[in-house]
């Protein structure tokens, strides 16, 4: 920072606050959580009584206590009353109003405490009853006061005539924004209190210089305004004291468009941030995740359905052992370059990678810099904790070669992971680095970088298991070395990690049981291989489906009606149903539904603690891919993969587990049929936010903010190995420029055809019939034209037209206007989530970076 920006940050970080933030944020995402388990608080019928018993029970009972405590000890808000408490806190401006005109004074929560703590209730039942005798104390609407009744009944004086349903509407969807490892942390909770306190102080300055700025928070920012507004008292007293007012929390706009008040508001709240304390505004694991997963039907669930005995990780890693995988998400940007010489200024570009192996991030990207375009641009990533982020800044020279340029490295630099992580402070890092000449290096002053990295905290990453046969297993040696000493007996098939390393081999066989006595029942039986080279008994065919791990498992496969849609279920200590189609956390984030869901199926743990569902594995069958969150669903999880996957690759149709006509000896047919193909299916999710530092802004849809949250500004684009080869996305591991179905990573669909004539494809391919990039208008499929780093259905021409649908991840999301013309991709797709200046207007051909499936999601 210059000595002027540091003294700014100082000057903000003087901003008094009375409250304990942490402790606050802290509880208030436990309490998000509980209300998250009681969706029926969200809307209906059950919705409307808390807000009855909110103006008729709680508000008359918290008057009295604040006025005169009625025992001793603090009061016990019923959980239903405290969301609808906690809505209208948040408009802080409003329950002032209502609480003075209604009571007199401001009723504050200094001597309330929630009902999610272990807390004793006598006292405040006492009195709830005393008072209110015919309304009791826990409120349960699947009981006698399901029926549909008034919020303001009749005879009720006092009650606030704010719209607390559309209050509750507007915030339900802020926990999933918030519900993620890293936000309970302490060291992020804290950075998140010292940005508050930056933000306060630039609406401080706007105020004081009379600017008029809607200023709009990052996620983190906000969960920390949240906090402090839930003290109704401290806010207004310290807002007061810092601003001559209380702050509005408006949350009324969730209007995404491109130049409305969420977009202009962001944008110039960025723009000022990074002007006044000279660091970025922009940080890894606060941004806008997209819109919250579909849900799912809550599940009857009780403890009595599942076993007494527990599956402990430590038995199961007797079966199958996997090494501690850890990952962080990373936020990169790179702000400004100086001393390069003024003949190879505008075609910069920097490529960053791990310079060590990570079974997480393990490609090359590329990402333009800010002060060189004139568009912010960053990557959003996850990696290991560890190794070395390598950074080579290129410049793109002219050749002969029309449409070519030649690659020149001006220098190079590496900076370990474990300089950034251990210690852990402000979970950020900006500074210039000095880079190493490299071999077309022509400086006479050593090129320096500025690099703006911020992350998470370590978290557990979920594993990526893959199946293979033996015969496939033999294929995939050139891009899995470890592969090589696999020697497998025919029908077997092995499961590999990340890495390619050997998880387990399985086979599928007559049961030894089935043969033993005259009156055997023909039974069959999955047998598993360790690493150690010691076999086990992992599954036996039983009437109702397969019972698993010796018993402490059942996969029933019954096809018995059920009203959630579920395919079976897996019971033992947890309640496990399976889905078709990616669900919850695994929902396409970015299209629209493509109509390869059949491929998919999604594992969902149904608990007390969950009755709406979390998923916990993702099956993709096309690639034998096998995605797991939770350490306990390892083995079942390997279990259940392996005997739909054999099933389905035998024909059959639907997902049934126990037919009588699964052949045994039998191993999955891999879908892989070339390198080519399989390189495609190896790509990691990598999200370029891309925006104009001119004010310039167009948005996707997918990374715009929802109510007063903030957002990431434009749209999200996934890149990977096997990438279409724009200038600036230039060709890897040997590839050259080619105009061959628009210079397609990992191959392409039907109907793509060149470039210049036809729409690009990316990895996996281009959808049907996409139209030509700089001609036509007509990229057709719908969603099934998600072709990564192509059109996605409807595309218009990038250059001339407008209009874009569908999903094409890197390519042209759904909306599209001409990225010549408009510069702006919005809807699903990972589109050119920016408006160039003027100054590089007619590069954007070159400037495009396309995009690659991830593994899961081909």
């Amino acid at each position: 920072m210059e000595k002027e920006q540091e003294l700014e940050w100082a000057e903000a970080q003087g901003i008094e606050i009375s409250v304990d933030l942490v402790t606050v944020a802290k509880r208030q995402l436990q309490f998000l959580s509980a209300v998250d388990r009681k969706r029926f608080l969200y809307e209906g019928p059950s919705l409307e009584r808390a807000i009855y018993r909110y103006n008729a029970c709680w508000l008359p009972l918290l008057a009295k206590h604040s006025e005169s405590p009625l025992f001793e000890g603090p009061l016990v808000v019923p959980l239903d009353c405290e969301w609808i408490w906690h809505c209208h806190r948040l408009n802080p401006v409003q329950y002032k109003s209502d609480c003075e005109e209604l009571y007199g004074k401001i009723l504050d929560n200094s001597n309330v405490i929630s009902t999610i703590g272990n807390f004793c209730l006598r006292e405040t039942e006492e009195v709830w009853n005393e008072l209110y005798p015919e309304e009791p104390f826990n409120f349960n609407p699947t009981g006698e006061f399901q029926e549909d009744f008034p919020k303001v009944p009749s005879g009720l004086a006092k009650y606030t005539k704010y719209d607390l349903v559309s209050a509750v509407k507007r915030q339900s969807p802020f926990f999933y924004q918030v519900s993620r490892p890293h936000m309970d942390n302490d060291i992020f909770l804290q950075e998140a209190v010292a940005r508050y306190k930056g933000f306060l102080y630039l609406i401080r300055t706007n105020r004081e210089k009379s600017i008029k700025r809607f200023c709009v928070p990052t996620y983190d920012i906000d969960l920390i305004w949240h906090s402090h507004q839930l003290n109704p008292l401290s806010y207004c007293k310290d807002l007061k004291k810092v601003l001559g007012m209380i702050l509005e929390h408006d949350d009324m706009d969730s209007d995404r468009t491109k130049g409305k008040k969420l977009d202009t508001g962001f944008s110039g709240t960025t723009k000022q941030w990074e002007e006044t304390f000279g660091t970025r505004y922009w940080k890894a694991g606060a941004m806008y995740r997209g819109n919250a997963p579909s849900p799912l039907m809550p599940s009857s669930y009780s403890t009595d359905m599942l076993k007494n005995h527990v599956v402990s990780s430590q038995e199961c890693q007797k079966i199958v052992h996997l090494p501690e995988l850890k990952s962080v998400e990373v936020l990169l940007e790179f702000v400004e370059v100086k001393n390069v010489p003024d003949g190879l200024k505008g075609n910069l570009f920097v490529q960053f990678m791990k310079s060590q192996p990570d079974a997480i991030f393990s490609t090359k990207w590329k990402l333009s810099i800010s002060s060189e375009t004139g568009v912010k641009q960053v990557a959003s990533f996850q990696c290991e904790p560890k190794g070395e982020l390598q950074f080579d800044l290129i410049c793109l020279r002219t050749s002969n070669i029309p449409i070519s340029r030649t690659p020149l490295t001006l220098g190079s630099i590496s900076i370990p992971l474990e300089d950034i992580f251990a210690p852990i402070s402000k979970l950020s890092v900006e500074k210039w680095l000095e880079l190493r000449p490299g071999s077309g290096s022509v400086s006479s002053k050593p090129i320096s970088l500025r690099v703006a990295i911020s992350f998470t905290v370590p978290n557990p990453a979920p594993r990526e298991l893959r199946i293979f046969s033996a015969r496939e297993l033999s294929r995939c040696t050139s891009f899995l070395p470890s592969c090589t000493r696999i020697q497998q007996a025919k029908g077997l098939t092995q499961v590999i990690d990340e890495a390619g390393n050997d998880v387990i081999s399985l086979q599928l066989r007559d049961s030894l049981k089935a043969k033993v006595g005259r009156n055997s029942v023909p039974s069959k039986e999955v047998i598993g291989i360790t690493t150690s080279g010691e076999s086990c008994n992992l599954a036996e065919l039983v009437k109702t489906g397969w019972s698993l791990i010796d018993g402490q498992w059942l996969l029933d496969s019954r096809q018995m009606p059920n009203e959630d849609g579920h395919l079976f279920k897996l019971e033992g200590n947890r309640l496990v149903k399976f889905f078709q189609g990616r669900k919850l956390d695994y929902e396409p984030k970015h299209c629209e539904k493509h109509n390869h869901e059949q491929d998919f199926v999604t594992a969902v743990e149904f608990s007390a603690e969950y009755p709406y569902g979390r998923a916990v594995a993702l099956f993709n069958f096309k690639y034998g891919v096998i995605k797991i969150k939770e350490e306990w669903m390892v083995v079942p999880g390997i279990m259940t993969a392996f005997l739909l996957h054999t099933r389905k690759k035998k024909g059959y149709n639907g997902l049934t587990l126990s037919d009588e006509k699964l052949e045994v000896d039998t191993v999955p047919e891999n879908v892989h049929t070339s390198h080519e193909e399989e390189k495609s299916t190896n790509l990691i999710n990598l999200s370029l936010h891309s925006t104009d530092l001119k004010d310039n802004f167009s948005e996707g849809n997918a990374d715009m903010p929802v109510e007063d949250e903030a957002f990431s500004n434009g749209c999200r684009k996934y890149a990977g190995d096997g990438i279409s080869k724009g200038n600036i996305t230039m060709p890897l591991k040997g590839d050259t420029l080619s105009s061959r179905c628009g210079g397609c990573g990992a191959g392409c669909g039907s109907g793509c055809r060149n470039m210049v004539k036809s729409s690009g494809c990316g990895a996996g391919g281009c959808g049907g019939e996409c139209g030509s990039i700089v001609k036509s208008g007509g990229c057709g499929g719908g969603c099934g034209g998600c072709g990564a780093g192509g059109c996605g259905g409807g595309c218009g021409s990038i250059v001339n037209s407008s209009g874009c649908g569908g999903c094409g991840a890197g390519g042209c999301g759904g909306g599209c206007e001409s990225i010549e013309k408009s510069g702006g991709c919005g809807g699903c797709g990972g589109g050119f989530g920016y408006k160039s200046s003027q100054s590089n207007e007619g590069n954007h051909l070159n400037d495009a970076i396309t995009a690659g499936n991830n593994l899961l999601t081909a």
